[in-house]
């Protein structure tokens, strides 16, 4: 829902996990997104978008443009 929190996630939770992580910023139609609930699991900025995993073809379907990776983590990175 916001960079920072993507940031976050990206950095401190999937390099570790995986050895790189990845920001992405992509577009859906507002009322599209209407179905789904914004819910904070954390601080003021960790606000997520609650997507059904039954319903994840769907959304990415519902897309518009490209996906931009906006930031990229690895491992052996100095930040």
């Amino acid at each position: 829902m916001n960079e920072a929190y993507a940031i976050q996630i990206a950095h401190d939770w999937n390099v570790p996990a995986s050895g790189s992580g990845f920001v992405t910023r992509f577009s859906l139609p507002a009322d599209f997104l209407k179905r789904y609930q914004v819910q904070n699991v954390g601080g003021r900025i960790h606000d997520e978008l609650w997507v059904p995993a039954e319903e994840l073809e769907e959304f990415n379907d519902h897309i518009a443009g490209l996906i931009e990776v906006t930031q990229s983590f690895y491992a052996d990175q100095k930040v």
